[in-house]
């Protein structure tokens, strides 16, 4: 299915108080902030809406009024989770590339190319938006996984968090200082070819819980069907492991089959045991512009709820979204059999995500907080995330700096010695087993 056939006019839905709001306003120029912004400074203070109030607030009395701009997974969360509430503010349509990208997304028209099998990325110029029009679900999560982040991004002292079960009040809370890379996202054009077949690096040492305080991990993501690269150092042993199957869904360590290495940002990494579908569209109430997972200054237990984050740190828009299906292909194991996403054709980020299990129920719901990146031109990231399991109660939540008292910071340019492709390697493991 061409997506251009998919993606309709401007429409209005209906709001509260018998008022409407446009949708799907006309495309805004790129997000920039107030004055006085620098990197350092609270993004969302320095946010031109941050002003604006909410429309209305979804909650458990009044989800069945809007369930038509709500997907199943939003839905269900409201209804079994107490108290869970979605602000819904003005809508803006600000995510974009910036402009000097705008060369390599032309280029992309017509010589962008997937292989056969639709799962690997022969040729593309990036960074910038591979398939403007895409043809089919494979090129969805193609622009996806290529968003533009940047040559890297650099976290401090962030926590990557397990809610307790049920009943119990002890959270996981890991701590790490974390790197990841994206060879050609700070240069002005590359091909595959010519970062050596590297989509992204990460790595990571964790400095907290003790359990598991001195693990480290560096991990390669390629282009094309060469296996993931892991290594992994664990500080009991004194050793670094190769581990080939550290992957898709393998359970992330120390997260008790909560968090798969596939979970971070919605989806992460292959996209080779899934068929990719485009569905169709619809106008439905997503995460956008979510300044306060950012909020680097907030205390993380203000933000992180038992249940749920904050409803104070969640901001959620109406837009007309990409629905994009991933089913398991046969003769193919994963530990969720479907998974439905919902993606901003803007930006082609994925911002609701939703799993099935084998019995093909619904179990898991994740959201993408998306917002503005100024420092690299305003283009829209996500990184900060949330996944929720309906079935034990519990959620994940990762990639943001709440709590962490600094900033996370993107780098439009490779200027610094970590945004090496020789950092993301066993004898950086080693080294830090020698500090």
């Amino acid at each position: 299915m061409n997506l251009s056939t998919v993606l309709s006019a401007v429409v209005l839905c209906g709001i509260a108080g018998g008022a409407a709001l446009a949708a799907d306003p006309v495309r805004e120029p790129t997000s920039s902030p107030l004055p006085g912004w620098g990197w350092g400074k609270p993004r969302g203070e320095y946010f031109k809406y941050k002003d604006e109030k909410p429309l209305f607030t979804i909650t458990a009395e009044n989800v069945d009024k809007y369930a038509d701009k709500l997907t199943p997974g939003q839905i269900a969360l409201i209804k079994s989770r107490p108290g869970y509430a979605m602000p819904v503010y003005p809508t803006h349509r600000d995510c974009a590339l910036p402009s000097a990208l705008d060369a390599n997304t032309k280029k992309n028209v017509g010589s962008a190319k997937l292989d056969a099998s639709g799962d690997y990325l022969v040729d593309g110029t990036l960074p910038g938006v591979l398939f403007s029009e895409p043809k089919n679900g494979s090129e969805v999560i193609w622009n996806y996984l290529t968003r533009y982040r940047g040559a890297g991004i650099q976290w401090t002292n962030v926590r990557t968090a397990l809610s307790p079960a049920p009943g119990r009040e002890d959270w996981i809370v890991a701590v790490s200082n974390q790197w990841t890379y994206y060879p050609w996202g700070g240069v002005a054009s590359a091909t595959p070819a010519q970062v050596g077949d590297t989509l992204n690096a990460i790595e990571f040492a964790y400095t907290q819980p003790a359990a598991l305080a001195g693990q480290a991990l560096a991990q390669r993501f390629f282009f094309s069907n060469n296996s993931t690269d892991t290594y992994y150092y664990f500080p009991g042993q004194r050793r670094v492991r190769r581990m080939p199957s550290y992957s898709y869904d393998a359970p992330q360590i120390g997260f008790e089959n909560n968090y798969t290495i596939d979970d971070p940002y919605l989806f992460n990494g292959a996209i080779d045991r899934f068929d990719w579908k485009i569905i169709g569209h619809k106008q439905v109430v997503v995460p956008y512009n979510s300044f306060g997972m950012f909020a680097f200054n907030r205390d993380f237990n203000d933000v992180a709820k038992p249940q749920y984050l904050a409803a104070d740190a969640r901001r959620y828009e109406i837009h007309d979204v990409v629905q994009l299906e991933a089913t398991v292909k046969a003769g193919v194991r994963h530990v969720a059999s479907r998974k439905e996403f919902y993606v901003d054709p803007d930006s082609w980020l994925l911002l609701i995500g939703e799993d099935y299990d084998g019995q093909n129920k619904l179990w898991k719901v994740g959201e993408g907080y998306a917002a503005p990146i100024w420092e690299i031109g305003g283009a829209c990231d996500v990184e900060p995330f949330a996944k929720y399991d309906l079935l034990n109660g519990r959620y994940v939540v990762d990639q943001g700096p709440i709590g962490a008292g600094t900033d996370m910071k993107y780098y439009p340019e490779a200027s610094v010695s970590q945004l090496k492709d020789s950092y993301y390697s066993s004898e950086t493991l080693r080294s830090i087993s020698e500090r």
